[in-house]
């Protein structure tokens, strides 16, 4: 098997940790991209390819990480990671876990870690590499792995919710929650959010966003009753599509391109949370990105229904 071909069948796994380690699409294809031009310069056969690529792309992702933080302290409002509509790592027996591991509740707890805590946890806790792998890519002994796993499983075990097992059961209950969307149905939304459900989004001061977020079913029930068939009436619609391993929607302007994303946190049969990514500078790997400001605008001059 040629170099190429090797690299190529790894991809999808250096992709995924990539992206765990930053929270971007974008700077994770960089960093496999970034990768692959190291193997390929190698003069050296390494022991094993796997191991080799995968401390590369880590070691990579933990210095742009350690860059992005100071960025991520500037940013204006909320910063969500960029969706991701389909990993492209797979693996049947652990697709559950793997898709929690990707979720935005997930990441966003991830962001509270260190950027050594937080590599060492995707490769043992995500991918499960071997300590004497971990500490090869981060350039840490064993033991000192060791320590920083467990505080990093300390961290996310103290703010993880567990999300719903059963696929079936979620997918089911977005459906109903993108039907009632649709109709406006105010009574229909109420009924599947949780008491204490939020709505955030994320415009990174580039997009028009909500003020603050938004708390309360009956809050968040009225604020989407009201605000959809207003979008509807320029001509934007969604497609449900699964967002970083949940239910989520891709919103569209008249010409198709992309408005923005949705995802739902799901837990006891109930919406959780509700995470809006709406920044053009995340969303140019799903599509050509619409003009958020304008779209806005133009919904502003729809009258309320009753109006």
């Amino acid at each position: 098997m040629s170099k190429a071909e090797e690299f190529q069948e790894l991809r999808p796994l250096l992709f995924s940790i990539a992206y765990r380690i930053l929270g971007s699409v974008s700077e994770a294809e960089d960093a496999v991209q970034d990768t692959w031009l190291r193997f390929e310069a190698s003069t050296t056969e390494p022991r094993s390819t796997k191991a080799f690529l995968s401390a590369t792309v880590t070691r990579l992702s933990v210095d742009v990480l350690r860059s992005a933080r100071v960025r991520r302290e500037e940013y204006v409002g909320p910063w969500f990671p960029e969706p991701l509509l389909s990993d492209p790592y797979d693996d049947p027996a652990r697709s559950a876990e793997l898709a929690d591991s990707v979720s935005m509740a997930a990441l966003l707890l991830l962001e509270r870690l260190s950027p050594l805590e937080r590599a060492v946890f995707v490769l043992r806790e995500v991918f499960d590499f071997g300590f004497p792998e971990v500490a090869s890519a981060v350039g840490r002994s064993e033991a000192a792995c060791r320590q920083l796993a467990v505080r990093a499983r300390r961290h996310m075990a103290d703010g993880r919710p567990r999300f719903e097992a059963d696929r079936e059961e979620r997918a089911e209950l977005a459906s109903r929650f993108f039907e009632a969307l649709r109709e406006g149905d105010v009574a229909g939304l109420r009924e599947l959010l949780a008491a204490d459900v939020t709505m955030v989004g994320d415009g990174g001061g580039k997009a028009p966003q909500l003020a603050r977020a938004v708390s309360g079913a009956g809050n968040v029930a009225r604020l989407l009753a009201s605000a959809f068939p207003r979008m509807a009436r320029v001509d934007i619609t969604f497609e449900p599509h699964e967002v970083n391993g949940q239910p989520g929607a891709i919103f569209r302007d008249r010409d198709g391109k992309v408005l923005h994303t949705l995802v739902l946190d799901v837990l006891d049969g109930r919406v959780q949370a509700i995470r809006s990514v709406i920044n053009p500078d995340k969303l140019g790997h799903v599509g050509p990105v619409a003009d958020a400001w304008s779209v806005h605008h133009a919904v502003r001059q729809v009258p309320r229904s009753g109006d």
